[in-house]
């Protein structure tokens, strides 16, 4: 009677410590590219205000170029973890490589878009006209990173599904310290100013590229996988990718939705939308840690062909989440009154964000289970399925986002609109979790 409950327990340590063992490291690793605008932030802020303007609409570019690429890093992740899983390391890692070369094809796409388009793009977003020639200066400069950018994303989804996340920490805090020194060095010791800020970053990213490509090279190597580019392998990369790029694509535009809605309710609104998003992201990290954790889990027992343990696996990060959840919501509701005020002396603004703060904490457990879920489902190569999902959550928030100025209720009503939409998400991924559908085993799916 005794032996079921302990061979549960030893279950449960085993998944505990598979996920510690991934999420932790993986959560650094997320960090470190706000860390990176931070620190250009601050390095480039002492130049001046226009040129601090600059660099804010140029990174935004940059930023919303990437994360519309990140399917790099999640598909990449998928596909390795379930040959690692099947036990041939050697077509794990051949996977990878067409990975990275179709970050290198979509990263020269969009340099050559983005070169002699940037000054279309940074007046698109409304740059002044004496931060519109910093912010040109810096796109054009660091969008030659971009491959680099690229080649990372896919890289660490290569080393996650080697069920390796100590690797892309490592790597993560290289590049931060390097960015802020080639910076802090090109911008004042050379006297480049916002120009030494964007080729400092870039010479940073290429040489983060340039180890994720050692690492991966030498396990090539070690496993006799090819290392040149296979036309076919690189289409079912981009295929498989599609759909969690539509993904991306709808959850971006949310998160743009509800900014157009903050900035329609005032000044004092769009502003404590800022502060609170900024906080949420945050939050983000924490959560996404797990469910990158659960992507290369599920991704190898499921090509193990261990579909109970791809399920045991799946409920025991749904805790995890829960749990991670309650725990931010909690930190949340606490440190309100500490929080806004690092932001903000301003009482209206202050006022407008407390109460939508509180609605940011009480959401926090259902984040938690639309994360897991998310890198669940992610993991076992489910991205047909996310992609209708986030349509359909897009279709349900967006009514009721432009609702809110209309009935009222300011910033509390809209994140209650965001509260919305993360259940919904919720909703859809756990009844495709209790279907069990997305349980098919094997190296490929």
């Amino acid at each position: 009677m005794t032996q079921a409950p302990a061979a549960s327990k030893a279950a449960r340590r085993r998944h505990d410590r598979e996920i510690v063992a991934l999420a932790v490291p993986a959560f650094g690793a997320l960090v470190a590219e706000p860390l990176f605008v931070m620190a250009d932030s601050a390095i480039v802020g002492h130049l001046g205000t226009a040129q601090l303007a600059g660099l804010a609409v140029a990174s935004s570019l940059l930023m919303t170029a990437v994360s519309v690429f990140v399917f790099l890093a999640y598909a990449t992740t998928a596909a390795v973890a379930r040959r690692v899983g099947a036990g041939d390391l050697q077509s794990a890692i051949r996977q990878g490589m067409d990975g990275i070369w179709l970050a290198l094809l979509l990263g020269a796409a969009v340099i050559a878009i983005v070169l002699p388009t940037a000054p279309a793009l940074v007046e698109l977003f409304g740059a002044s006209h004496t931060a519109a020639p910093y912010a040109i200066t810096y796109l054009r400069i660091s969008s030659l990173g971009i491959p680099a950018m690229l080649v990372v994303l896919a890289a660490t989804g290569v080393l996650r599904g080697l069920q390796d996340t100590k690797t892309p920490l490592c790597v993560a805090v290289g590049g931060f310290v390097a960015n802020g020194a080639l910076n802090a060095g090109l911008v004042y010791g050379a006297g480049l100013g916002i120009a030494g800020s964007a080729w400092g970053t870039v010479m940073a990213q290429v040489a983060m590229a340039a180890v994720y490509l050692f690492v991966v090279v030498r396990g090539a190597r070690r496993h006799g996988a090819s290392l040149r580019p296979d036309a076919a392998g690189i289409r079912a990369c981009a295929r498989a990718g599609a759909p969690l790029l539509v993904r991306t694509l709808s959850l971006r535009a949310i998160l743009m939705i509800a900014t157009a809605v903050a900035a329609r309710l005032g000044d004092a609104d769009i502003a404590a939308h800022q502060i609170i998003i900024s906080l949420w992201s945050l939050l983000a990290f924490a959560l996404d840690a797990i469910a990158i954790a659960g992507q290369a889990i599920i991704g190898r027992y499921l090509g193990a062909d261990d579909a109970q343990g791809a399920r045991d696996a799946c409920l025991r990060m749904v805790q995890w989440g829960i749990a991670a959840g309650v725990v931010l919501g909690l930190l949340v509701i606490v440190s309100r009154p500490l929080f806004i005020p690092l932001f903000t002396n301003d009482q209206v603004v202050q006022n407008a964000a407390m109460p939508a703060l509180l609605m940011v904490a009480l959401s926090q457990p259902i984040c938690g289970i639309v994360f897991v879920l998310d890198g669940v489902l992610m993991g076992a190569g489910d991205g047909p399925y996310l992609a209708r999902a986030m349509l359909v959550t897009l279709a349900v928030f967006t009514p009721v986002a432009l609702l809110v100025p209309v009935f009222g209720g300011g910033l509390t009503a809209l994140w209650g609109a965001m509260t919305l939409m993360m259940t919904v998400r919720m909703l859809t991924l756990w009844l495709r979790s209790r279907s069990g559908r997305w349980l098919i085993t094997g190296a490929t799916r």
